[in-house]
């Protein structure tokens, strides 16, 4: 079944939707001209979405030099001129993977693991055949849980003892999938708290292991972040960035927050693209990522 990703990604946003949408048109109705008390309570509404300073910043300045020099006097006109600025800052460049290994990173309460299993569905889907790592060896809770996921996705997991080295688990899963013909390994990782200097040592080092193995190529770093979490989220973007070389953001919990501004602002500012989104609890929630579509349902069947 092809899924109508126009129609998931309305469902998703409907809260965000409420939150800014409504509230844009609103806002923009209420105003005759185009002033400085606009721009005022449009920045307002920008960062109680999440926007976050910095970006809700540019896009006001890119807007009033725009209206400025396109000669536009009437508010609903800027409509159209801040969903094209918000797809210059959501299309960050996507290198195309098509990952051997990917590495998944986050802290805790994420949904890190959720995302695993929704992951390993879509490979399974396109004919894949998928491996999962469990390399967060601090919990025996986590191993349980990705082994339950295992079972009922019908997929090889590649687990130690609780303590071990989650570097060697990595290795070993690596050399199993090659041996048992998988071209997808998943790796889980403890979620480790991104303020902690050493723990973030220890990804590290699971990443050199995953490339004296594989090509960049072959490699991607996919970091989880809640979008209910706000602008922690992009700084945990930054810092996981910095550390591994995150390659892509899965923005769970979208259709929990009326704030999905953050998705601007992790593109905008940590320039690293989002792939995917998750839009609900099952396993076929997890959407891919594409800012025309995203647009499109933020703004979509409002100002009628």
């Amino acid at each position: 079944m092809v899924k109508n990703w126009l129609q998931t990604f309305k469902q998703g946003l409907r809260r965000t939707r409420q939150g800014f949408s409504e509230r844009l048109w609103s806002l923009l109705r209420a105003h005759g001209v185009i002033d400085e008390e606009l721009f005022e309570e449009l920045e307002g509404l920008l960062l109680q979405a999440d926007v976050g300073i910095r970006t809700t910043t540019e896009l006001l300045e890119s807007l009033r030099e725009r209206a400025k020099r396109e000669r536009i006097e009437s508010p609903a006109r800027l409509t159209p001129l801040l969903q094209e600025e918000l797809l210059d800052r959501l299309r960050a460049d996507s290198p195309g993977y098509d990952a051997f290994v990917t590495l998944m990173v986050g802290v805790n309460g994420v949904g890190k693991t959720t995302t695993i299993a929704k992951l390993a569905h879509r490979y399974l889907g396109a004919g894949d055949k998928v491996l999962l790592a469990a390399a967060d060896t601090f919990r025996a809770a986590a191993v349980e849980q990705l082994s339950v996921w295992a079972d009922r996705l019908g997929v090889d997991l590649v687990h130690h003892q609780e303590g071990a080295d989650p570097s060697a688990v990595v290795y070993d899963a690596i050399q199993a999938a090659r041996a048992r013909g998988a071209n997808r390994v998943i790796v889980d990782t403890a979620g480790r708290l991104h303020t902690k200097a050493n723990l973030m040592e220890e990804l590290k080092k699971i990443k050199r292991v995953i490339e004296r193995q594989v090509s960049d190529e072959a490699c991607e770093v996919l970091l989880v972040v809640d979008a209910t979490t706000g602008q922690n989220a992009v700084q945990q973007a930054r810092i996981f960035h910095e550390a591994v070389g995150v390659t892509g953001i899965v923005l769970t919990k979208l259709d929990s927050t009326a704030r999905g501004g953050v998705i601007i602002a992790i593109a905008s500012e940590v320039g690293v693209p989002v792939r995917y989104v998750g839009l609900g609890e099952g396993l076929e929630d997890l959407a891919p990522f594409d800012p025309e579509l995203f647009v499109r349902a933020l703004f979509e069947g409002q100002g009628a």
